[in-house]
């Protein structure tokens, strides 16, 4: 934890703001205390790898861990910390700039003039810096009078110095698996909250956290005050709640569902009714137009794609022409919705897609397919063994674009009023040697 690896000179343990460790959140007060209590990061950490060395002889070297929230990057960089015999220092580029950097050098310098001590820096957030404020570190990592641990959730070769860049090795984090996030949501209930926790709460909790050890441990930590935490309490701790609207505005909200309904219902006069009652009200066009193109792809799709070009030329006459002539645009336009061919597949499709992703998390997209068009993507494997589709006939490959342990999965499979998509679909597959589309 990070009061009991850094305590202060006397007094309970406190975090780097000065909050006591034992009234932090439960991810402060769960954080590993040595490498035998971290979790995840096994490709790292492998034995005989530059980082696991640097843990295990306690000899650090200028770092950028990179990675998403809550994998473990503060973590890692106070273990190697920790395990390194010197002053440490610590910094979040949020809060702080060129000044505050300079001390941590002049301090840096007095430990090496006076007694020879080495100093860890510790930023974390370092991509918020800009070019002038990581310059200003430069040449204290470049001499060795510091060792740089920065911290990234962004691409570090986007947002960090080349120069600085390359005095550091970069490390990638991986995202948390469901079964390294259970392990932790375990260890917390038995060594910190003291309740019960039903073993499909915990199970939700840790699919539902996408990797994220920081949030899994927040909504434990918000469930807790259940006991025991069942589904129903783990399930309230993660929702996001709903955006309510001005209850003066139920006509304004009512009026436009109506309108939406009457056009999915393919009824051209009750649309104009009810866009006739909006546009008497004093409603703004724009909020009508909004809805059009909405309802184009909501509602109609690739079962008349003209729809969209239509509502969306419709949203340009009401911004170029305005009132009262728009008024002639929006009739169209209802009037062409009401009556094109009704599908909702695309909605459906990326319904399921999300759906998939809430339930099982964001998996990466295989190597081959990340962006290989920067310095350094080579080193991190990017864009490997890529099969060029426009170099094969027909402008097809047979290599997987699916994120690995997701190939077959399917969520558009088209309906009757895309026939000729789904034609074009099943030829395509068939030409990629991909399995046949189920079943409609």
């Amino acid at each position: 934890m990070e009061g009991q690896l850094f305590p202060p000179d006397e007094g309970p343990p406190r975090t780097r703001t000065g909050v006591r460790v034992d009234q932090a959140p439960l991810a402060v007060r769960l954080r590993p205390g040595s490498l035998a209590e971290l979790v995840g990061q096994e490709k790292l950490l492998h034995k005989g790898g530059a980082l696991r060395r640097a843990l295990e002889e306690g000899h650090p070297h200028s770092m950028i861990l990179y990675g998403p929230p809550g994998t473990g990057k503060t973590t890692l960089a106070r273990l190697v910390a920790a395990a390194a015999s010197g002053a440490f220092e610590e910094l979040s580029a949020v809060e702080t700039g060129r000044p505050e950097v300079r001390q941590v050098i002049a301090r840096a310098q007095h430990r090496r003039q006076t007694t020879g001590e080495p100093t860890i820096f510790f930023l974390d957030e370092i991509h918020r810096f800009n070019k002038a404020q990581q310059d200003a570190l430069l040449p204290a990592v470049e001499e060795g009078l510091v060792t740089l641990i920065g911290a990234t959730t962004e691409n570090p070769y986007f947002e960090v110095n080349g120069a600085l860049l390359s005095r550091c090795r970069v490390y990638e984090l991986e995202l948390l698996s469901a079964a390294e996030i259970e392990t932790l949501l375990r260890r917390a209930l038995d060594r910190e909250l003291g309740v019960q926790a039903d073993d499909e709460a915990i199970a939700f909790i840790a699919e539902r956290a996408a990797g994220d050890a920081r949030t899994a441990l927040g909504a434990l930590e918000l469930a807790a005050t259940s006991d025991p935490i069942t589904l129903a309490v783990a399930e309230d701790a993660l929702q996001r709640r709903a955006v309510r609207y001005d209850k003066s505005g139920d006509q304004h909200y009512d009026l436009i569902s109506a309108w939406i309904k009457a056009c999915r219902a393919s009824d051209p006069d009750a649309g104009l009714y009810y866009l006739a009652v909006m546009l008497d009200g004093g409603e703004d066009p724009r909020f009508i137009v909004r809805r059009m193109v909405v309802f184009a792809s909501e509602d109609i799709g690739n079962a008349d794609p003209q729809a969209l070009q239509l509502a969306v030329a419709a949203a340009g006459a009401v911004e170029h022409v305005g009132l009262p002539e728009c008024e002639y645009a929006l009739a169209q336009t209802t009037i062409y919705l009401a009556l094109a061919p009704k599908s909702n597949a695309a909605g459906k499709a990326l319904g399921a897609a999300r759906e998939h992703v809430a339930n099982h998390g964001a998996a990466p997209p295989p190597p081959w397919l990340r962006s290989a068009a920067y310095a350094g993507a080579k080193a991190l494997g990017r864009g490997e063994g890529y099969d060029y589709p426009h170099g094969n006939p027909g402008h097809l490959t047979s290599q997987d674009v699916m994120p690995v342990g997701l190939s077959g999965i399917r969520f558009w499979t088209g309906d009757r009023q895309e026939e000729e998509l789904v034609r074009r679909h099943d030829e395509i597959r068939l030409g990629r040697r991909l399995p046949e589309r189920p079943p409609r």
